[in-house]
């Protein structure tokens, strides 16, 4: 297991990170479609994740309602896990627990009290990164922040991230926490897949150019690049994604990425998910890959998948597969620097 710088802090997280939107289910819906484990086999997960040395656990308070937080608080309180040990991440935006017409959003009275009822569900007096779950269009931005500044402050929250967010949003925080001098954020969470690459369009330069980490949601497309679905619409019985079709995803691409992987992976003696990890591994701006599972067999599949090393041709085959449709501006900003890109290249002795 290798780690990484976190955004632009002193941070170090592992290159998993271990995902526990399968842990509470519910009484029905969506949580109950990803995953229901209870207990008992959650410790196990974070117990085997632990020991490969994954040091960096994610959570929502949406998450089964907020079943998952309390699972994997109580999980580390069972394991005895050491509080510098470990990288505690949740999110905020959605309700959940007591609903009211202020228990959703990302202002300030929903913060506040967000995250006293996170601390309380895992047990612990502070989370090392607390997490904007998407974008609130009710609450202005500086809200949002100085909100979050204040837990900063009072050392509930160590450092602030956000996910699902587009880049304009993200620079524009950026911007205020440097005019006003308050936290910034650190981190982006989002969706990113050798089959869903739009990240790369307006995202990947912001993330580089302001040094924020990357910490990747769904990596294998709810399931689809397992390698256990084919296009003639065979797949594994009771598999999330034959109930919860999301994210949604160009299947016809994601198919010949499949394809692509599956040659791979029988060339070096791995399975499809473990190609599809590891390209996202290779990829510069990742900073932590946010793996989920149902069993440990699954979890151990994943892990393994920091073993995987692709070549030049390997890694030049699943891009030339999976290379997004030009699209403007890019198109044009490419035409246009071209000439300059060059010169840049003969500078550096390229």
């Amino acid at each position: 297991m290798r780690y990484r710088k976190f955004g632009n802090t002193g941070l170090f997280v592992s290159e998993l990170c271990l995902g526990t939107m399968t842990f509470g289910g519910g009484t029905g819906g969506i949580w109950d479609n990803i995953g229901q484990l209870q207990q008992a086999d959650a410790d196990k997960l974070v117990g085997r994740s632990l020991d490969a040395g994954i040091n960096f656990i994610d959570t929502a308070d949406v998450y089964a309602d907020g079943r998952s937080e309390i699972i994997t608080g109580q999980a580390l309180k069972n394991l005895k896990v050491p509080r510098e040990n470990v990288v505690v991440a949740t999110k905020i935006l959605g309700e959940a627990g007591t609903k009211s017409v202020n228990s959703r959003g990302a202002s300030r009275f929903h913060i506040i009290d967000g995250v006293k009822e996170s601390l309380k569900r895992l047990q612990l007096d502070h989370v090392d990164l607390y997490q904007i779950h998407g974008f609130d269009p009710a609450t202005p931005i500086e809200e949002t922040l100085r909100a979050l500044d204040t837990l900063v402050q009072h050392g509930h929250v160590r450092y602030i991230g956000v996910s699902n967010w587009a880049a304009w949003q993200i620079m524009k925080a950026l911007g205020i926490s440097e005019r006003l001098g308050l936290a910034r954020f650190e981190s982006l969470q989002a969706y990113y897949t050798v089959a869903g690459r739009d990240l790369e369009r307006e995202l990947v330069p912001l993330l580089q150019s302001e040094n924020v980490g990357l910490m990747v949601w769904s990596p294998l497309a709810g399931g689809l690049l397992s390698g256990k679905y084919t296009r003639d619409g065979a797949n594994e019985e009771g598999s999330r994604r034959s109930k919860f079709d999301f994210p949604p995803v160009n299947v016809d691409r994601a198919y010949d990425c499949i394809d692509v992987m599956r040659r791979i992976g029988e060339t070096k003696g791995v399975s499809v998910a473990q190609v599809a990890l590891a390209w996202l591994l290779h990829q510069k701006v990742v900073t932590s890959v946010i793996v989920g599972a149902k069993r440990i067999e699954q979890l151990d599949d994943n892990i393994a998948a920091t073993n995987v090393k692709l070549n030049g041709d390997e890694l030049a085959a699943l891009d030339e597969v999976s290379q997004l449709p030009s699209e403007y501006p890019g198109w044009m900003l490419t035409r246009q620097g071209e000439y300059r890109r060059n010169q840049l290249k003969d500078a550096a002795g390229e």
